[in-house]
C-alpha cells in the first residue's frame, strides 16, 4: 500500500518517486522518473513530463503542463492552466530533445492562472507571477511580475502581500509582521 493517493483515472509511469500524503487527481499523467515530494496536490488533467522534480507541498492546479527540465522547490503554487516550455525554438519536424532548457522555481513562488514560463528562466524564491503573465527572463526573489511580456511592478512578502517600502528601504508584511529590506534593487527578509 502506498502512502499517497492517486485517483483511478490517473496514470503514473515507472520510476517515479511520490512522497507521503501527496494526492494525484482525475486524468493526470505523471511520466517516467518524476520526483514528487510529500504533501503535494496534483489537480485534474495535469501532465508532468519525465524527470520533473517537485519539492514538498507543491500545489499544481487543474490543466497545468510541467515539462522536462523544470524543478520546483518546496511550497510552490502553480495556478490553473499555467504552462512551462522546454525548448526555445520548437519545430515539429526538428527533434530538439537534447536542447531542453532548465527552469528552477524557488521556494514559495506563486504563478497565476494561464501564465507561461519560457524555459531557461529561473524564478527566485517567493516571487509572485500574475495571471496571464509571460515570463521571458530571470525573476528576482520576492518580485511581483505581470503582463505580456512580464514586467516587474513591485515586491511581495513570503505571505503574498505587496510590500510598500519607506524612504529607508524597509517594509513590513501586514499579515506576518516580517520585516524586509530593499537594497541595490533586491529584497531580503531581515526579521
Amino acid at each position: 500500500m502506498s502512502d499517497y493517493f492517486a485517483h483511478p483515472t490517473a496514470i503514473i509511469d515507472e520510476g517515479c518517486t511520490i512522497g507521503a500524503g501527496t494526492k494525484i487527481w482525475h486524468f493526470s499523467h505523471i511520466m517516467p522518473n518524476c520526483t514528487l515530494g510529500e504533501k503535494c496536490n496534483i489537480g485534474q488533467n495535469v501532465v508532468i513530463s519525465p524527470d520533473v522534480v517537485l519539492g514538498q507541498n507543491v500545489k499544481v492546479q487543474n490543466n497545468v503542463s510541467i515539462y522536462t527540465g523544470v524543478i520546483c522547490e518546496d511550497d510552490v503554487f502553480l495556478g490553473p492552466s499555467m504552462v512551462f516550455t522546454n525548448v526555445i525554438n520548437p519545430r515539429s519536424a526538428v527533434n530538439r530533445k537534447e536542447q531542453y532548457a532548465k527552469t528552477k522555481v524557488g521556494k514559495g513562488v506563486s504563478i497565476g492562472a494561464n501564465a507561461t514560463i519560457v524555459c531557461g528562466h529561473d524564478i527566485g524564491e517567493y516571487a509572485f507571477i500574475g495571471a496571464g503573465a509571460v515570463v521571458t527572463k530571470h525573476v528576482a526573489p520576492f518580485a511581483l511580475l505581470v503582463g505580456n511580456p512580464a514586467r516587474q511592478i513591485g515586491w511581495m512578502s513570503e505571505f503574498g502581500h505587496r510590500l510598500e517600502f519607506n524612504p529607508k528601504g524597509l517594509a513590513i508584511c501586514p499579515e506576518s509582521l516580517q520585516e524586509y529590506a530593499l537594497e541595490n534593487g533586491f529584497v531580503k527578509r531581515i526579521k
